[in-house]
């Protein structure tokens, strides 16, 4: 009732307003009209409209599952703020390891996943899980640990040379052991170097995410594989240093792939390729290009939307 006694009382007030408006005196008619002021737009030039605001999307929320790397590098810190204010949906981030987004993908709990473990992202896709799925961006792992180096690795050529003498060194490595695009890439190379070191008393599993584990490695003066972004963005938290790098199968690369919309009858499969979409446009790619040149002098990710896979050395 309050409302609509103010309504009312507004639009009286604007009537008597015109009424006395058009009941005041004219100007004098012989005073003469002033010059037109010249402005600085040329006359051919139509006048600049005000922009105009994009469309609310109709179901505005996200939910982004993301491996921890692009969390724990400040990547996302960057892009999700500008694809918010772009786009006008809101992004629920839940950073865990590669294998448990894509799990949640599976179980249509998540919209939209950014991801970097290839082999399983295509048995994902294969098995139906997902409908869109991009390539995005690389960088590469390096092998990190304490100074003293126990296990001499340092400068070795490749991972698997690195792996064997610190299998047989006994010296501590730490593993995140939570089915994240990094264990399954550790585990791979074990594999490669035809070396097992589950059950072994120097082998530690944190079951954490990157920068967790890169802190207890850092406490134990252990080795650890890991992103290169997330070391650099967080060096000066551990006392580990790059001792391999530069192997082609050290490549880490990451697609966006949008959740197939019959997992769950929730799922924001608009908002879910909205963000894909976002994730592979020229801007974006731009930003992630120039992410952390400021302050290393060298991109902490490299942009890959629209290149050939097999220049990476994928398959799809």
């Amino acid at each position: 009732m309050k409302h609509t006694t103010r309504n009312l009382f507004l639009t009286l007030m604007l009537a008597l307003a015109l009424m006395v408006s058009a009941c005041a005196s004219p100007a004098p008619t012989e005073a003469p009209a002033p010059e037109p002021v010249a402005t600085e737009v040329p006359a051919t030039e139509a006048p600049t409209e005000a922009p105009t605001e994009a469309a609310a999307p109709a179901n505005p929320n996200i939910i982004l599952a993301t491996t921890t790397s692009t969390q724990d590098s400040g990547l996302l810190d960057v892009l999700v703020p500008l694809f918010e204010e772009q786009s006008g949906y809101t992004v629920q981030t839940i950073a865990v390891g590669s294998g448990e987004a894509m799990k949640m993908g599976e179980e249509g709990n998540a919209d939209v996943l950014l991801v970097h473990a290839p082999a399983s992202e295509v048995t994902f896709m294969e098995a139906g899980h997902g409908v869109d799925r991009f390539l995005v961006m690389h960088n590469d792992f390096v092998i990190v640990g304490p100074a003293a180096d126990p296990a001499g690795i340092k400068g070795m050529a490749t991972a698997a040379e690195a792996f064997t003498a610190i299998f047989n060194a006994g010296a501590e490595f730490i593993t995140r052991g939570d089915d994240s695009g990094t264990h399954k890439k550790e585990l791979a190379l074990w594999k490669a170097a035809a070396l097992d070191p589950a059950g072994q008393a120097w082998y530690v599993e944190t079951g954490q995410g990157m920068g967790a584990s890169m802190i207890v490695a850092s406490e134990k003066g252990a080795y650890i594989l890991t992103d290169r972004a997330t070391y650099l963005a967080n060096k000066d938290n551990y006392q580990l240093e790059i001792l391999v790098e530069g192997e082609p199968g050290l490549l880490n690369i990451y697609h966006v792939i949008t959740v197939n919309p019959d997992k769950s009858d929730q799922i924001n499969s608009e908002g879910g390729l909205a963000f894909a979409n976002f994730m592979v446009a020229p801007e974006t790619q731009a930003v992630i290009g120039e992410f952390g040149v400021d302050k290393y002098g060298a991109p902490l990710f490299f942009p890959d939307a629209g290149r050939d896979p097999a220049e990476l050395g994928l398959d799809g």
